[in-house]
Order: structure tokens, then C-alpha cells, then sequence
């Protein structure tokens, strides 16, 4: 068996979520977790995120249910209402930090790109964002910016999108437990440590 975690980078509701993911993983060393990026804002969704009103209330939903910090950096990036959220250029970032980090450290690496954009501001379409990132993981900085606009980047962004349809994901986060051809929702959108944990007990 082994965890499939499907997330937005520039979900809210993902970035709530992270410090639940840590705490569900931490103890099970020896669980695989697939970490697969969902194409929340493609297509007609990417646009000026004006277009979307509910957002900052939706994020002091966030923080109030899961603790969740959006810090300056983010205030002052969306200030304006221009910023376009991009997922598909989230997605090329997650695959070149997957191609260069060890699979256990995805879990991990998810969560140190929204803080990037939810505390930092930084946007998740640009080079300099993800050399940051990689650089405090311990990656090679070079290799990771190199692999963002290479066609195998382009290529895993897809496979990630239909690797979501394939298990019937309908939002984001959600935490699924792989057994072969059987899966199993451990949470989607919200729930502790303490609720997957059970879940994932029950599966035993």
C-alpha cells in the first residue's frame, strides 16, 4: 500500500493541509507517498486572481480551521488583483523537484512550495522561486531551474493532471491510500492527523 497525495500548489486548502500530511508521514517512514499535482487553475481558470472574490475570505477560513499562516510576502503579491495563478507551471516545478529530489522528500517539497507562495509571495511560475526552493532542500539548484521548461517537465505536468482523473479526484487535497486496484479516501479538503491516522489504520 501506499499513499497517493493529490494537491494544488496554489490551493488554500492544500497549503492548510501540509502540516497534517508532515504529521501523518513522519511516523511511517517505511509508506511511499505518491504526491501528484492537480490542475486547479488551468485553461479559463488562469487569470487575474480579481477574478476569484472569495479568496481572502476562503483564506481566513484556512487559517481559522487549519492554522494555516499567509504571511506578507502573499498580502503584497495579490494586492492588486493581477497575479494569474498558473497550475500547469506549478506542475512543471513539482516534476523538476521530483526528478531531482529523493521520492520520500516529495511530501515535504509540496509543502516548502506553498509556503513559498503563501508566506513568501513568491510566484510559482518563475525560475528564481524554485532555485530558492531547491537550494534550501539541498538539491542541485542548476539541474531543478534546467528541468522546468524542458519537455519532460511539460510531459509530467500532463501525466499528473490524468493521474488525478484516473483516481477520481474532484479536489484538492485529498490523501488516498493505494492497494493495488482498491483506493481508499483518507481525507479530502480537511482533517487531522488523528482522523487519517484511524483511516489508514482501518485499511490494516
Amino acid at each position: 500500500m501506499q499513499l497517493a497525495y493529490a494537491f494544488d500548489a496554489y490551493c488554500g486548502w492544500s497549503h492548510g493541509f501540509s502540516p497534517t500530511l508532515r504529521e501523518v508521514v513522519s511516523p511511517h517512514p517505511d509508506l511511499s507517498v505518491e504526491v501528484i499535482s492537480g490542475g486547479l487553475f488551468t485553461g479559463s481558470r488562469r487569470v487575474p486572481i480579481r477574478a476569484f472574490g472569495y479568496v481572502q475570505g476562503a483564506n481566513a477560513q484556512i487559517a481559522e480551521l487549519t492554522g494555516a499562516r499567509f504571511g506578507e510576502g502573499y498580502d503584497r503579491l495579490i494586492a492588486d488583483g493581477s497575479f494569474v495563478m498558473d497550475s500547469e507551471a506549478a506542475a512543471r516545478g513539482v516534476a523538476a523537484l521530483r526528478r531531482a529530489a529523493a521520492p520520500d522528500r516529495m511530501a515535504e517539497l509540496a509543502g516548502a512550495l506553498q509556503r513559498a507562495f503563501y508566506v513568501d509571495g513568491l510566484s510559482l511560475s518563475e525560475a528564481a522561486t524554485y532555485r530558492k526552493v531547491a537550494e534550501e532542500a539541498g538539491l542541485d539548484t542548476d539541474a531543478v531551474v534546467s528541468t522546468l521548461e524542458s519537455p519532460e517537465a511539460h510531459d509530467s505536468a500532463a501525466d499528473d493532471f490524468q493521474r488525478c482523473a484516473e483516481l477520481g479526484v474532484t479536489g484538492f487535497p485529498t490523501l488516498l491510500a493505494v492497494d493495488g486496484e482498491h483506493v481508499a479516501v483518507l481525507a479530502r479538503g480537511r482533517a487531522t492527523a488523528d482522523e487519517v491516522g484511524r483511516r489508514l489504520a482501518a485499511l490494516s
